[in-house]
C-alpha cells in the first residue's frame, strides 16, 4: 500500500462523498495504490450511513465509527492504527482542505524524504475569532518547541509510516503533532504552503473552549517531552533547592541564636520570627516535591487504557 489519506469526521454529511470523489480522482492519476479511511467521531446526521454506502461501492474505502464523540486526537490515533500505506496523509472532511495538495505532499514524503510535512494555511478563509487565537498559538508553540512552523494546527499534513507508528496522540495533542514526532526522533520536519478553502457546508467545530484548551496542551506535551521520562529530575531539582534555602535559612537561624546564648545576649525566641515559618514551610515543600519525584518516577506514563476507545462499527478493515 502507497498512501493512506485519514479523514476524521464530526457531522460532515453534505462533503464527504464530495470529499471522497475529488480525492480518488486526484490519486488516480497519481497510479498508486491507496485507501481512504473515514474516522466517525459519533456523528448524528448521517455521516456513517454514507460511509457505510461508499464502503461497499468502494473497496479502497474504509470506515471506523465511534459510539460516541471523543475527539479529533481520539479519531487520528485509530486512524493512524488501521493505517496502511507507506505514507500517510491527513486531512480534514469538510472540504476546506483541498485535495489536489496530495501529490504534493506524498512527493515530499518519497521523493524529497522529509518525516513530516505540515500544511501551512498562509492565507485562511476563517473568521478573526478563529485566526487570532491561532496565531498566538503558532507562535509560543515555535517558541516552546523550537519547530518552525507556521501553521502546527494545519489538519492537512503528510507523514511516513514510521511517524505515525511511533508517536500517541492522545487528549486534544493533534493540535501539536510535529512537536511528539520531534520528540519520537523524526526531526526531518517541514511545511508547505497549501491552499485553503471556505467552507461550503455545516458549521465549523472551533470553539472558545479550545483557547484555554490549546495552552494547556502544549504546556503538558512540552512537560512530557523533557521531563515524561525523568520526571526525577524537575520534582527532584525543585525539591532539592526548596530543602536547601529552607535548611540553610533555619541553620542560620539556630547559628545566630547559640551566638546570641553564648556571649550572654538576650533575643526572642526563634519562633517568633517569621523566617523560621518560611524555613521550615520550604523544608517541608522541598521534602514533598522530592517525594512526589519519586512517585512519578514509579508510576507509568503509558496508561494502559489511554487510548481504549469503543469503536461500534468497521468496514472494509
Amino acid at each position: 500500500m502507497n498512501l493512506s489519506i485519514v479523514v476524521p469526521l464530526y457531522n460532515e454529511v453534505e462533503s464527504i462523498v464530495e470529499l471522497k470523489d475529488w480525492v480518488s480522482r486526484v490519486v488516480a492519476k497519481m497510479n498508486i495504490a491507496y485507501e481512504i479511511i473515514f474516522i466517525d467521531d459519533g456523528s448524528n446526521d448521517g455521516s456513517w450511513a454514507l460511509v457505510e454506502k461508499m464502503a461497499a461501492a468502494h473497496k479502497e474505502v474504509l470506515g471506523i465509527k465511534f459510539r460516541r464523540n471523543y475527539g479529533k486526537s481520539a479519531a487520528l490515533f485509530s486512524g493512524f492504527k488501521a493505517a496502511n500505506g507507506d505514507v500517510v496523509i491527513t486531512m480534514d472532511a469538510d472540504l476546506q482542505d483541498n485535495p489536489d495538495e496530495i501529490p504534493a505532499l506524498y512527493n515530499m514524503i518519497v521523493e524529497e524524504g522529509y518525516d513530516l510535512v505540515s500544511g501551512w494555511k498562509q492565507k485562511r478563509h476563517d473568521p478573526i475569532g478563529k485566526t487570532l487565537p491561532s496565531k498566538l498559538f503558532n507562535r509560543t508553540a515555535r517558541v516552546i518547541s523550537g519547530i518552525k512552523l507556521h501553521d502546527f494546527n494545519c489538519g492537512l499534513k503528510a507523514y511516513k509510516k514510521d511517524v505515525v507508528k511511533n508517536i500517541e496522540v492522545y487528549g486534544e495533542m493533534h493540535r501539536y503533532i510535529p512537536i511528539l514526532a520531534k520528540r519520537s526522533g523524526f526531526n526531518n520536519i517541514t511545511e508547505k504552503v497549501v491552499i485553503h478553502r471556505e467552507r461550503q457546508y455545516g458549521v465549523s467545530k472551533f470553539g472558545m473552549e479550545r483557547f484555554l484548551k490549546g495552552f494547556l496542551d502544549l504546556l503538558s506535551v512540552s512537560f512530557i517531552s523533557k521531563f515524561g521520562k525523568k520526571p526525577m529530575h524537575l520534582f527532584g531539582g525543585l525539591g532539592t533547592l526548596m530543602f536547601l534555602v529552607g535548611f540553610i535559612a533555619s541553620s542560620y537561624l539556630g547559628i545566630n541564636k547559640l551566638y546570641h546564648v553564648y556571649h550572654g545576649i538576650k533575643m526572642q525566641l526563634i519562633t517568633t520570627s517569621p523566617y523560621f515559618y518560611i524555613a521550615l514551610t520550604s523544608m517541608v515543600i522541598g521534602s514533598q516535591l522530592f517525594l512526589a519525584g519519586f512517585l512519578a518516577e514509579l508510576v507509568s506514563r503509558n496508561s494502559p487504557d489511554r487510548n481504549q476507545y469503543h469503536i461500534e462499527k468497521e468496514v472494509n478493515l
